[in-house]
């Protein structure tokens, strides 16, 4: 792992993949493989809270589910993944911009969601995506983010057979909660899941940010 890869660079990679696999990707995901970890989230919040979904994708299992009631906001890095939300959410609140540098003010969310998002920030970058993180969230605000189990970094140049190229980058368990703790997170809860598209497991951690 270099410590001095270019963040743009890659992150225009990714842009390009998922503009690329956006059809396809919607396709495969199922919202139904985390509506319980997002009901849960949402439980727990006020009325008229403001959630922002990031890397929000095609608006599946957090903005569809959350947008009627709540005030859902989406961030992601890719255009054609914006044109699906907003089909499907039309209620939420949406921009573009990449987790290390979210178009949104300090304190200025209840609850931030990041579902299979930051998978697809160089690893050595987590630590300032955690930081955005708990920068737009206001002091006990919450977090639902999915992470690697184990530690693992590559990429596949035709994802779900789309013709489009797209790279990975996780730290493991332990790096990631030491992370979180680093950026001012209580973590209260973890769930491993299965990958619903066939990539092994994924980490769902639940945390708080400290008042």
């Amino acid at each position: 792992m270099s410590d001095d890869r270019d963040l743009d660079e890659w992150a225009s990679a990714v842009m390009s993949g998922y503009d690329g696999v956006a059809e396809a990707y919607d396709a495969d995901r199922d919202p139904t493989h985390e509506a319980s970890l997002v009901e849960s989230l949402a439980a727990g919040l006020p009325d008229g809270a403001r959630v922002l979904d990031a890397g929000c994708g095609g608006g599946r299992a957090v903005l569809e589910a959350l947008a009627e009631n709540y005030e859902a906001v989406g961030v992601d890095i890719s255009g054609e993944q914006l044109v699906l939300a907003r089909e499907r959410a039309p209620a939420a609140a949406l921009a573009r911009g990449d987790l290390t540098r979210l178009p949104v003010a300090d304190e200025a969310v209840d609850a931030v969601t990041a579902l299979h998002s930051v998978i697809h920030v160089p690893r050595e970058h987590h630590r300032r995506a955690f930081a955005e993180f708990a920068r737009v969230l206001r002091p006990g605000g919450h977090l639902l983010l999915t992470t690697g189990v184990g530690e693992w970094e590559g990429e596949n140049d035709d994802w779900l057979d789309s013709g489009a190229a797209m790279q990975w980058s996780f730290h493991g368990r332990d790096r990631s909660l030491a992370l979180l703790d680093s950026v001012g997170f209580d973590v209260s809860d973890e769930t491993v899941r299965d990958d619903e598209l066939g990539g092994g497991e994924w980490l769902f951690v639940r945390a708080r940010r400290r008042e």
